[in-house]
């Protein structure tokens, strides 16, 4: 927490650039502070009257105490206040057998991307349950999630502005009646952004360099295509969420451009994990988990034969996008 005695050696001004939700706050008071927003606030709680005190009501040091406890209020609304996740640590559990996992300890950095492979109904949602569930062997599974190599605070599971995991589910609708533009900014507004303008300009251009086909800041969320609202979401999650790790569910599906959509998320230090029965994408992580019988049966380093195969395999990709496009469009395929 903010301690009162930094408080009163910082100006109103300063404080506001730190904490933009403070000019609320301030505008809020009865005492003016219009000339006086320079000054530390020490000195203009020093320089207050006792009539103008009585006159407003005011007590300086409840009027600190309160600001204190806004800001704090605050950083836990918006996930802010010891948020810093720099790493992600599973310990094992159990199987659907009861057999332990075949793993010592797996570690999730900041900034890399791991997949998740298995068959169908193999327990890889309930890996990413666990995940955003902070399980502390509370699950199924028996497994427990430590955050920066500690057993993290009970904040991350229970606060309602603190989520350590941002999630993007295979189907996305919408059913509000906004546009584009009009929903990044309610969300911009509620992280209390300050350049509002910027930031959604700025991740609609980003959804359209990963969407197939481009929608303006007008366009009705609600007439968004799937693969549309899955790359404004997308975009929406890696500039504006505080989550530190984000949870995909078969990305392949989206309609997007893959590669750019998890370097984008790379790129804002996100933790990014990923369920997938795409070789391409499985092949583009650090690393792969394989669940099988519910359980992690290995984790596999990707190795740099698979990188190179991963170039052959995008460069065949290719080709069939570009036969997708083409019937899209109305071509005849012919054999060359």
């Amino acid at each position: 927490m903010i301690s009162q005695e930094y408080l009163l050696m910082t100006s109103p001004k300063e404080l506001i650039g730190r904490f933009p939700y403070l000019q609320t706050f301030f505008a809020g008071i009865t005492l003016k502070l219009d000339d006086k927003q320079e000054l530390p606030l020490q000195l203009i709680i020093a320089e207050v009257s006792e009539e103008i005190a009585e006159d407003n009501s005011f007590d300086g040091e409840h009027f600190i105490k309160q600001l204190q406890e806004f800001i704090h209020q605050m950083q836990s609304f918006l996930g802010d206040e010891n948020n810093q996740v720099d790493s992600l640590t599973i310990l094992p559990g159990t199987d659907k057998s009861g057999d332990a996992e075949q793993f010592g300890v797996l570690v999730f950095e900041k900034s890399t991307i791991t997949s998740i492979v298995g068959p169908t109904g193999s327990g890889k949602s309930r890996l990413l349950a666990d995940i955003e569930w902070v399980a502390q062997g509370d699950t199924p599974t028996g497994r427990s999630i430590l955050i920066n190599g500690e057993k993290p605070a009970s904040d991350w599971r229970f606060a309602s502005g603190k989520k350590l995991v941002a999630q993007l589910s295979q189907n996305m609708n919408f059913v509000m009646d906004l546009t584009v533009a009009e929903f990044i900014e309610l969300h911009a507004e509620s992280r209390m952004v300050t350049d509002v303008e910027h930031i959604v300009s700025k991740i609609i251009d980003a959804a359209n360099e990963l969407a197939g086909e481009k929608f303006q800041p007008s366009t009705p969320i609600t007439s968004l295509s799937g693969g549309q609202s899955r790359a404004l979401m997308i975009a929406d999650t890696a500039m504006l969420s505080s989550s530190p790790v984000v949870l995909i569910d078969e990305i392949e599906n989206a309609g997007i451009d893959r590669k750019k959509a998890l370097q984008l998320l790379v790129g804002e230090e996100k933790i990014v994990l990923m369920a997938t029965h795409d070789p391409i994408l499985a092949l583009m992580a650090h690393q792969r988990i394989v669940i099988k019988n519910g359980g992690i049966h290995r984790v596999i380093k990707t190795s740099p034969e698979e990188k190179a195969m991963l170039k052959d395999l995008e460069e065949a990709d290719g080709i069939l996008q570009q036969l997708r496009t083409r019937l899209r469009s109305g071509e005849e395929l012919h054999i060359n």
